[in-house]
């Protein structure tokens, strides 16, 4: 039975019941919970998942590199690295730019490239799609790291042989970043004109090649133009970097998924291609218009080195370079296909990221890896020739030193190239395509053997004091020959090859090597050493591919002759 409760007794006990309410509500306001408090140990094992391999990506790429260079200036050259902690630093913080920056080109600008590539073929018109491409293409090339090696590439040209490409690089060196850009949008037009309209890469590489060799073989001719050849080469292996590509191949498949290609596995290829050439006419074709302007009588000073660019100068230089791409893809997105911005914080760190990985890989960039390329490029003479750095040079004989700079070179180059992380991931792509023909780890020592072979050739260049027309117009004459008698997979493939092979470190890297041996031997420019790595993959991988072919073919032949004879 249960024990009758008086009236008296309930309402005590309703009374107990919200005193303790009360008491509790006042101890959480008057005793808040406590948040809690992260150790150093925590934050560690937070943030290593996250950092750690993105920095293992960079540090497989530039700190091997920056090794051998150092290596070989202390063992082969026999000159320790001046200012070793700046440059120690200057490396530390080129990677960590890099960390930085492709982070923040993931999350602030690749989500509106995928955006808009996948959207603008369906809600706007064709001329709209292409001036829009064209734009991007631009602005992308503004953005790219390397650019900066560029611009500051004039400190290092002699203007009293070299007048021409002193004035492009001094008083119109804005002037050459736009045509650059701008043969950077004429070739990403091109691009997706041959996706909609089913053009062959074969035949647009051709048409695209001869009026390129065409003014080559022009400026070669004229002792006034022919070392602006070697800048405008120079030019198209620059422009092929972490920014331009992932954007413009992002907007490529959008317009092929559009167009009815999206099965087709070769749709990306191509216009990495164009992009290396069609800057490389744009830069001619602008120097051939400075060429008429009247010779100044004392060439302005050249532009600051490396290291005197200052700090405001570099952020100012970093918004420049990321502010206007981003807010150009965000009114694309928000004006002209009236989509919303989705995840707005990730993209807005990613943004901040890439300004602060563009503002880090500049300074870098000034401390580190072109002080490094340039002093090992003015000591290689050391190793053949009397050098005033080094007291006991020539170090070693002619025909030995000569061979030890050019093998240093091709040592470079090879390096350069398995380091970079892109080239591996086109291995992997192509072997996929190829059902195992052309085997991943195939293409990777090829193209490095290529991009070898052609900075030995570079660097032979300047050493030899050659015209670059005598090495560039034989090697692209033979790409030629070979373009026409490879297949258009291996032809999408090769050319492709040599854009992926110039990173942001690789470029400005050997760009400083190739200005500063320019220099230390008193050669009117430094100019084409990069232009021969573009050329040396290209000539490598046709020669893989048809090489592969004629083994197919073989094995054909021979399986239908086993098959005639068992019947």
């Amino acid at each position: 039975m249960r024990k009758n409760l008086r009236y008296g007794d309930f309402l005590g006990a309703v009374r107990l019941r919200q005193r303790a309410i009360s008491f509790n509500a006042l101890a959480r306001v008057e005793q808040p919970k406590r948040r809690p408090r992260l150790r150093a140990l925590d934050m560690y094992r937070l943030i290593t998942p996250y950092l750690a391999p993105r920095l293992l990506d960079q540090l497989r790429a530039v700190l091997p590199v920056a090794l051998f260079l150092a290596i070989f200036q202390l063992l082969v050259l026999r000159s320790g690295v001046q200012g070793p902690l700046a440059i120690a630093l200057g490396i530390a913080a080129v990677m960590a730019g890099l960390m930085c920056f492709m982070e923040g080109v993931r999350l602030g600008l690749m989500p509106f490239a995928e955006n808009i590539g996948y959207l603008l073929p369906q809600r706007a018109r064709m001329p709209s799609v292409l001036g829009i491409a064209f734009a991007l293409g631009v602005l992308a090339t503004l953005a790219e790291p390397a650019i900066g090696a560029l611009k500051a590439a004039g400190s290092l040209t002699d203007p009293a042989r070299a007048p021409l490409l002193a004035r492009l690089l001094d008083q119109h060196s804005g002037a050459l970043v736009w045509a650059v850009g701008g043969g950077v949008g004429a070739a990403v037009v091109l691009g997706i004109l041959r996706v909609v309209y089913g053009l062959r890469m074969k035949s647009i590489v051709i048409l695209s090649l001869i009026p390129c060799l065409a003014l080559t073989g022009w400026f070669a001719a004229d002792p006034l133009l022919a070392p602006v050849a070697g800048l405008a080469w120079d030019c198209g292996a620059i422009t092929t970097g972490p920014v331009t590509v992932p954007l413009v191949l992002a907007l490529g498949i959008g317009v092929a998924n559009a167009a009815g290609e999206e099965d087709n596995p070769l749709c990306g290829f191509g216009i990495v291609t164009l992009a290396s050439l069609f800057p490389a006419i744009a830069v001619m074709l602008l120097a051939l218009g400075v060429s008429g302007e009247a010779p100044v009588a004392a060439v302005v000073a050249a532009a600051p080195a490396w290291h005197e660019q200052t700090p405001y100068a570099e952020i100012v230089g970093a918004l420049r370079a990321i502010l206007p791409l981003t807010l150009f893809l965000w009114l694309v997105q928000r004006v002209l296909l009236q989509e919303k911005l989705k995840d707005a914080g990730y993209v807005g760190y990613g943004i901040v990221m890439a300004v602060l990985g563009m503002l880090l890989f500049n300074l870098g960039l000034a401390w580190g890896l072109a002080p490094l390329g340039t002093q090992a490029g003015s000591l290689v003479p050391a190793a053949f020739a009397p050098h005033p750095a080094a007291p006991e040079a020539p170090l070693y004989g002619y025909a030995a030193g000569v061979a030890a700079a050019l093998v240093f070179a091709g040592m470079l180059g090879l390096g350069a190239t398995l380091a970079e992380p892109a080239l591996l991931a086109m291995g992997i792509t192509v072997e996929t395509l190829t059902d195992g023909a052309f085997r991943r780890n195939t293409l990777v020592y090829t193209v490095a053997a290529g991009v070898a072979i052609g900075t030995a050739l570079g660097v032979a260049k300047i050493v030899f004091d050659l015209p670059l027309a005598m090495l560039l117009l034989p090697a692209y004459l033979l790409a030629l020959a070979m373009t026409v008698l490879s297949s258009e997979e291996y032809v999408n493939l090769a050319w492709d090859s040599a854009g992926v092979t110039t990173g942001p470190v690789t470029v400005p890297l050997v760009l400083a090597l190739g200005l500063g041996l320019g220099k230390s031997v008193n050669a009117v420019d430094g100019f084409g050493v990069l232009a021969m790595a573009s050329a040396g993959p290209i000539v490598s991988v046709l020669a893989m591919g048809l090489w592969i072919r004629l083994r197919e073919a073989r094995e054909l032949q021979q399986g239908a002759e086993l098959e005639t004879a068992a019947s």
